[in-house]
């Protein structure tokens, strides 16, 4: 009975535990105080790649026999490039710098901002807010003609393929001959005037454009935008940001078929390194008040192979150091507004005014 008891109250203990919620820790403003992160910047690099779709016309393997159009391809291909590359930073939240600011009422820093993510923006003022990047919209395409709406009747009554492109291909030198008529003058119908000559060009070109199409093909060209967030606590010596293939477009890393771009980060050094004789931990329990990044300056390199396709200098609040802000900045003697950088964590404003 007793170990039958025991059991019992061994699975009421485990339900009980199994039943215990467990939420993850979230910054934010209380009563008492705020606790805050302090943001790293992340590099924000979009990469717009063209795609080339040839197709091959219905008449190409007359095109050098009809209009000595040499080189002609009779297969359909399709080709990517990379056309641009830009490089753009934006502020994490730095779960490494956690700090916490305990509100008393000798202090003046009442009105603290967070962002969503809990790092902090600005004290007793509006935040700035980080720059929303535009949205990709692709151009519009034109819309396809189709050649045989110019087609005449000789031309689709014809019995064979190599008829058809033997009567298309004279149909194209007529029109042609056309245009060179009218630029000179010594048309039969001459336009009246010159907005009715550009019409009357602008449709030739049309129908001229759309014949040769079928001995020499189309080309269409679409451009897509790709976005990679790299966020780099350290030094990165070309570490592989993507792959693309001429045939596939952007491929995953791994895959061998693509050609691979680099990444490479380097500190510049351009801040001196923190004082080591007063520890962060120290000066927060000495005083009571805000810690800001000092950002150090970071280049990024794209690159591939050994050619280099963009560089880029930014600050990065990973790459520096932290400062404290004393409280006596907050005392209610002075009216201080802070702002913070929402991308680096530095110091963007900072007012202090003692009231008169």
């Amino acid at each position: 009975m007793r170990k039958i008891l025991t059991a019992a109250l061994l699975a009421i203990c485990c339900g009980a535990m199994a039943q215990t919620p467990i939420s993850k820790y979230k910054p934010g403003v209380t009563p008492e105080g705020a606790v805050y992160y302090l943001p790293k910047t992340a590099l924000r690099i979009v990469v717009q790649v063209e795609k080339t779709t040839y197709t091959p016309g219905d008449f190409c393997i007359y095109a050098d026999r009809f209009l000595r159009l040499k080189d002609v391809e009779t297969e359909k291909t399709v080709d990517y490039k990379v056309t641009t590359i830009n490089m753009t930073s934006v502020g994490v939240a730095d779960t490494s710098k956690c700090y916490s600011i305990k509100l008393n009422p000798k202090s003046s820093a009442t009105n603290i901002r967070l962002a969503d993510d809990g790092t902090l923006t600005a004290i007793n003022a509006e935040p700035t807010a980080q720059d929303v990047p535009a949205a990709f919209v692709p151009a519009p395409k034109k819309t396809p003609v189709n050649p045989r709406q110019f087609m005449n009747e000789d031309i689709l009554a014809a019995g064979s393929t190599a008829k058809m492109a033997q009567l298309t291909a004279q149909e194209i030198y007529d029109i042609r001959e056309s245009k060179s008529l009218l630029t000179r003058g010594q048309a039969d119908f001459m336009p009246k005037d010159g907005a009715q000559m550009k019409l009357m060009l602008e449709q030739l070109d049309t129908q001229d454009k759309a014949l040769t199409s079928l001995f020499a093909g189309t080309t269409e060209k679409d451009t897509t935008e790709h976005v990679f967030i790299v966020c780099p606590d350290k030094e990165i010596s070309k570490e592989v940001l993507f792959r693309l293939s001429r045939r596939l477009g952007i491929v995953d890393k791994d895959d061998l078929s693509g050609t691979p771009y680099y990444i490479s980060v380097t500190d510049l050094h351009s801040i001196p390194a923190a004082d080591p004789v007063e520890p962060a931990g120290k000066r927060k329990q000495q005083d009571n008040g805000i810690f800001v990044n000092v950002p150090g300056k970071i280049k990024a390199t794209i690159s591939k192979g050994n050619h280099m396709m963009g560089s880029f200098e930014l600050y990065a609040g990973q790459f520096g150091h932290t400062e404290l802000l004393s409280s006596e900045l907050f005392n209610k003697r002075f009216s201080t507004r802070l702002i913070l950088n929402p991308t680096t964590g530095s110091v963007a404003r900072l007012d202090a005014e003692q009231p008169k």
